[in-house]
């Protein structure tokens, strides 16, 4: 099959979208299967992947996205020979995606990543939550029922969109996960970085935005330090709140015990969590947290709050522990935590064992079957628009 990915942003752009779209592409690939990916961005960047397909834009100060309303001539024109489209974000991508593909009957899977209606409050305080609300039950019904299926990488965010009104059937498909890569240990990492074989390393790893509630965390831990001797927070990621995130855990005096390492290359990453004793974050926006699966897959136990995403992910007392939003509650579960070596060790077992649902050869089987059934069933309409194509031109030569 020849199948297009379309994104509204790519790399370098960092986020879990991005890493999602390049590892499918890549086993999909692996399967013998021909992968485009079209975003916007800047034409001239040197893509390291074959088969990237960007069209111009307007770049939206320094977030990464580009802002354009149509792909240029060539990147339509190359789209309209696809198989099948793979859209990844419901707005931009989503109208091309009906736009181009649907008069010509190429199938379109629309694969919810996000928890938009929390990322409108997060980033749009002043605007009233009814606004927003009222937005996505307005869009995302009508939408869905325009694309031929709807993914949902967890059982969580399924519920969210029929919440929002959508009846179209929902598949739910996690999002796969390369668990080899995360499966290995490094004895000498530690002292690496300046920590004690004794120290207890707690790892928060992704964006640091207003959505992700990493002031609420840095709290909870304040809490903790005060109460487990030898307790560290690494921090992984950059983002617009980085700075203001240190000046806080300078004012609850945590700074000696808080470790900000920036943004790190992802291959870099399972040597942060090797070397680690238990994931934390604090949040709720998460649709299928995958820094949450790359954790179990190395081994950690994990803490999160009571939300779709992480919810569906940790399984309470087994893997981690979900706790309320509350700082308290949560910074007692994590001084447990903390306090429990023998804890610790039984739940990363588990966890692990527990990622291996989420291997990304077995979420691959399952989305190139649907990507199959939706080709073949969309051929006789195809032929049909064909044949009266053809029909007009040669009605229109004689």
């Amino acid at each position: 099959m020849r199948i297009g990915m379309m994104a509204d942003v790519y790399k370098p752009h960092v986020s879990g979208i991005t890493n999602y779209i390049s590892l499918n592409k890549q086993y999909l690939e692996r399967a013998g299967h021909e992968v485009f990916i079209f975003t916007f961005g800047d034409v001239d960047y040197p893509d390291e992947e074959t088969n990237i397909i960007r069209s111009p834009g307007l770049p939206l100060v320094d977030t990464g996205y580009y802002l354009n309303f149509r792909y240029s001539r060539k990147a339509k024109a190359l789209l309209q020979t696809m198989d099948l489209v793979h859209v990844n974000h419901p707005f931009l991508s989503g109208r091309l995606a009906l736009r181009y593909c649907r008069p010509l009957h190429i199938p379109i899977v629309f694969t919810n990543h996000t928890r938009y209606d929390l990322y409108a409050q997060a980033y749009m305080p002043l605007l009233p939550e009814e606004i927003s609300a009222s937005f996505l039950q307005n869009y995302m019904p009508p939408f869905c029922t325009a694309v031929d299926l709807v993914v949902s990488p967890s059982p969580g965010m399924a519920d969210v969109l029929r919440k929002l009104g959508v009846t179209s059937p929902i598949e739910v498909v996690p999002n796969g996960v390369e668990l080899e890569r995360y499966q290995q240990v490094c004895d000498d990492c530690r002292s690496e970085f300046g920590f004690e074989p004794e120290d207890i390393l707690l790892i928060y790893s992704g964006r640091l935005g207003p959505e992700k509630s990493v002031d609420f965390l840095l709290r909870a831990f304040a809490g903790v330090a005060e109460a487990v001797k030898d307790v560290h927070l690494l921090i992984i990621g950059g983002g617009p709140e980085e700075e203001d995130l240190k000046k806080l855990a300078a004012e609850i005096g945590v700074a000696d015990q808080v470790h900000f390492f920036g943004m790190v290359a992802y291959d870099r990453i399972p040597q942060f969590l090797a070397m680690c004793d238990v994931f934390v974050t604090a949040s709720v926006t998460e649709v299928h947290p995958l820094s949450v699966i790359e954790a179990m897959a190395s081994g950690l136990p994990a803490l999160g709050i009571h939300s779709v995403g992480v919810g569906d992910t940790i399984e309470e007392g087994i893997t981690g522990f979900l706790a309320s939003q509350n700082q308290a509650a949560f910074a007692a579960k994590l001084t447990r935590l903390c306090l429990d070596r023998s804890l610790r060790h039984k739940m990363g077992l588990a966890a692990r064992q527990a990622s291996e649902k989420y291997a990304v050869d077995h979420a691959i089987q399952i989305m190139i079957a649907q990507y199959e059934h939706l080709v073949f069933a969309a051929l006789p309409r195809r032929r049909s628009l064909s044949s009266r194509i053809r029909g007009l031109v040669e009605k229109l030569r004689g």
